[in-house]
């Protein structure tokens, strides 16, 4: 299996083809927005001269992986020969059903079709298609190119075969999988997103500030960021949709949404991406800080 594509070119989805990239494979990245997959590519770029200035890649590397990569506006011809293809489209499971159905009718049969969803259950988007078996769960943790796991998601209908040939393929990545079975939120989010949500009901109820919950988390329990501030670099709308998945699936009030929550989301404060969530990114500094963080991995 060497040629792939991923389907969204965005946070997620650029680090999914550089990873895959840089390890010799033959990508396709397809985004409806000419402009998003620009970005993309520069963006890869911009990532891997990081590698080759730290002496983790060379230059000959880097020109190599950017060569890996090609990028369509057309799924159709996206998807062409290809052996597996990644969805990592915003978390959003009509828009995800909506791919998987025309996944299924313009992908070759033996085309195993992943996604990169962080609570969507598998078993779901596995119906809207007629290869069941064939539909997998591939669950990154951002940023992809640093962050060694992989949960591997199995659906109710997901074969044997395909799963122990995405456990493989991870590790081909330089990634250590987990196989997971289908569950609201898997473990990860599972276990990660309630930990969160109780930080925003903490603030919320006026018990401390976003410093002083986050340096609890950290001092304490010496997390290497707090939960505010990693609500922030991963997206309050992606926490807060990861949530009402929850909800939906499990009900009880530790995964229903903190208001403060929904009423941030609402009014367009999201974290790093919009510039301002728990802490305000306008300078770049606490961005920068993040980053800093993640690259010592």
């Amino acid at each position: 299996m060497k040629n792939i594509t991923v389907i969204g070119a965005g946070t997620m989805g650029n680090g999914i083809a550089h990873t895959f990239a840089q390890r010799d494979f033959n990508v396709n990245l397809v985004d409806i927005s000419a402009n998003a997959l620009e970005k993309a590519i520069s963006t890869i770029g911009k990532n891997l001269d990081r590698m080759v200035k730290k002496e983790k890649i060379t230059e000959k590397e880097k020109i190599s992986t950017l060569s890996n990569i090609t990028t369509y506006t057309d799924i159709s011809e996206g998807v062409k020969g290809v052996d597996l293809v990644v969805e990592a489209a915003t978390e959003n499971k009509e828009l995800k059903l909506k791919i998987f159905g025309q996944l299924d009718n313009v992908c070759d049969e033996h085309t195993i079709l992943a996604s990169n969803t962080s609570s969507i259950s598998i078993t779901e988007i596995a119906t809207v298609t007629n290869r069941a078996e064939k539909v997998i769960g591939m669950h990154f943790m951002n940023p992809v190119p640093i962050m060694k796991l992989v949960e591997v998601i199995r659906g109710k209908a997901t074969s044997d075969q395909v799963t122990s040939t995405i456990m493989e393929m991870s590790k081909t990545l330089g990634k250590i999988p987990v196989e997971v079975n289908d569950a609201p939120g898997f473990v990860a989010n599972r276990i990660l997103m309630p930990m969160i949500n109780e930080a925003i009901y903490t603030l919320h109820e006026n018990i401390s500030s976003v410093e002083g919950i986050d340096t609890v988390m950290m001092l304490g329990m010496s997390h290497p960021m707090g939960p505010l501030h990693l609500a922030d670099f991963i997206g309050l709308d992606i926490c807060l949709s990861i949530l009402e998945v929850m909800h939906e699936g499990f009900g009880g009030k530790k995964y229903s949404p903190c208001p403060l929550l929904i009423e941030m989301v609402a009014a367009g404060k999201l974290g790093i991406k919009s510039g301002e969530g728990f802490y305000n990114y306008s300078d770049g500094s606490r961005n920068k800080k993040v980053a800093a963080q993640f690259s010592k991995n």
